[in-house]
């Protein structure tokens, strides 16, 4: 799910990601409530219809920033106060405040307010945080402006403790829920311990219903996550490494600003059909980069967002035909992070 945080994907038209097979992006909460404001898009008819987007949006409750900008927020029983990163005034969100907002929003999917702990805490915060989460979500759900048409999602805490993200399984799917997210990772853990959770997470969860990784999506974690159960992915890093001249290759990521590729005609990848590979050099790239053209950026970005809808069709068509492993083995077998 490409990330539209402030109602755009970095550098996209909406006509783009749809070309590439975009079927759902998202939004994030706690930035589009302080810019433009829900009450302005709920008055030009939610989210959808401002930004020209007719398929499903989802959109995160604001639990991440509790992680984020820790530094400008304070965290009580009944909310979370936050500063305006544009201007430093205070706003409070609290769980019906949450389901308020993204009603007016108007997103198709909806995230229970939670809270995201570091992931290096001790055990007897995450267990506290932990309980916040499962207490709003309580709240969230009796303050559900409209569940007839929202789908709302709680999210599994418990940070890297094994005991407590099973408790946590086991108490959001006691409500009955169209989906289920996993939080709190990839928030500074190394891999292994995200597998290692998500292996331990497996056998609780519900299998008739979608299971939602947040914020993960790098190439190599769509194969691990999905081999673990995982169904829906969203992440930055496509448009976010982009930016920066990072791409995407069938080897790895590789930095188009390296002086190797100065002057080189060959495409980002000589096996893929995305827009950019077909018409582009790395040398050209590289130039683009290194003058900050906007160009640049956005070629980048379009290529790795196709490789990574690639990876995700090829998934999908392994797991029909019963390659999975076998494909899995191979990818994990060439892929490496080249470095800079």
């Amino acid at each position: 799910m490409p990330v539209g945080t402030k109602g755009t994907v970095k550098t996209f038209t909406p006509e783009e990601l749809v070309s590439l097979g975009a079927e759902i992006i998202l939004g994030n909460t706690y930035h589009l409530y302080l810019r433009p404001g829900p009450e302005f898009l709920a008055e030009r008819g939610g989210l959808h219809r401002w930004i020209h987007w007719d398929k499903p949006i989802l959109t995160d409750s604001g639990g991440f920033q509790v992680f984020s900008l820790k530094k400008i927020r304070s965290i009580t029983e009944d909310g979370v106060e936050f500063q305006s990163i544009h201007d430093g005034s205070k706003h409070f969100f609290t769980p019906e405040k949450v389901m308020e907002v993204q009603a007016d929003i108007g997103a198709d999917i909806i995230m229970a307010f939670d809270e995201c702990a570091p992931g290096r805490v001790d055990m007897a915060y995450a267990k506290e945080a932990m309980d916040r989460t499962h207490r709003w979500l309580e709240r969230c759900i009796a303050a559900q402006k409209r569940p007839k048409d929202q789908a709302l999602f709680p999210i599994i805490q418990g940070v890297t403790y094994d005991d407590l993200r099973i408790e946590s399984c086991k108490f959001v799917t006691q409500h009955d829920l169209p989906g289920i997210a996993i939080g709190g990772l990839a928030v500074g853990e190394a891999k292994d311990t995200t597998y290692r959770v998500l292996d331990t997470l497996a056998p609780y969860l519900p299998e008739h219903k979608p299971h939602y990784l947040m914020g993960v999506g790098s190439p190599e974690d769509l194969w691990e996550s999905v081999h673990r159960g995982v169904d829906m992915f969203d992440c930055v890093l496509p448009t976010r490494v982009g930016r920066h001249g990072g791409v995407f290759t069938q080897t790895g990521r590789i930095d188009v600003k390296r002086n190797a590729y100065r002057t080189s005609d060959k495409p980002i990848d000589e096996t893929c059909s995305c827009y950019t590979c077909k018409n582009y050099s790395l040398s050209y790239l590289r130039h683009l980069i290194t003058e900050n053209e906007i160009l640049g950026a956005r070629l980048c970005s379009f290529h790795n967002m196709h490789f990574l809808f690639e990876q995700i069709r090829h998934i999908r068509a392994s797991i029909q035909d019963g390659t999975f492993l076998t494909q899995k083995e191979a990818f994990t077998r060439k892929y490496k992070y080249m470095g800079s």
